[in-house]
């Protein structure tokens, strides 16, 4: 059996608004093993945000425990959520949240430049081999106003696989494609998962997407209510 790349044990998440407490997460707990493809699906307001922002290293749990490739991030400070988010975490997102007036490899390259990586050149090189490898080496210049919203997908998760994370998280990131592009980038993520051996976890609401996953993780009203 694979071991546990993230662990949340317990997990609550207590927001006040107004003098009024929030339970955005009610005693979370679940453990996703390294090499799986999971989906965690719920409807607007059930929380699975708040959620993504805790196994991203985003934010931190009210209450609970939450361990990344062996990192307890519970009670971590910024600083040390930066690093993590930066060496443990690739993140897709559904608006793509590229530079615009910035060319495809340096959009690539900026989790290189807050890791430490100082040789440009190097850096230069492990980007075009990444935008090769998910089919834009003939895009290495473009801005995003130059590509599709495909091949800015397609960008962004050259991006989220520079720094070789433990977990590839990815929000709705078919939400903003046609259905024709969305399956595309679909495929992109299970090549990536069975071939490549990735660890994706991936936050939707579109039930049809969730069961392209290997595995579910219901949420509703902050609560786990179903996982298979």
């Amino acid at each position: 059996m694979s071991s546990s790349i993230l662990k949340a044990t317990n997990v609550s998440k207590i927001y006040e608004l107004e003098g009024v407490e929030v339970k955005a997460l009610i005693n979370i707990n679940l453990d996703i093993k390294q090499g799986e493809f999971v989906a965690i699906v719920g409807p607007s307001g059930s929380g699975k945000s708040t959620l993504m922002h805790l196994i991203g290293a985003l934010d931190t749990p009210t209450t609970g425990k939450i361990i990344i490739d062996g990192e307890n991030i519970s009670k971590a400070n910024e600083k040390e959520l930066a690093k993590i988010r930066n060496q443990k975490v690739g993140f897709v997102f559904q608006q793509f949240n590229l530079l615009s007036k910035t060319p495809a490899w340096q959009n690539v390259e900026i989790p290189l430049i807050y890791s430490g990586m100082t040789s440009r050149t190097k850096r230069e090189n492990l980007c075009k081999q990444m935008l090769e490898k998910v089919g834009l080496a003939d895009k290495l210049y473009n801005h995003p106003n130059q590509l599709s919203g495909g091949q800015q997908q397609r960008v962004a998760i050259a991006r989220a696989l520079i720094n070789n994370p433990a977990i590839i998280l990815a929000d709705e990131p078919t939400g903003a494609l046609d259905s024709k592009t969305g399956k595309e980038i679909l495929q992109m993520f299970k090549d990536l998962n069975k071939k490549e051996g990735r660890t994706i976890i991936m936050v939707t609401h579109d039930l049809d997407l969730a069961e392209q996953a290997q595995r579910q993780i219901k949420i509703k009203d902050g609560e786990v209510v179903d996982h298979f």
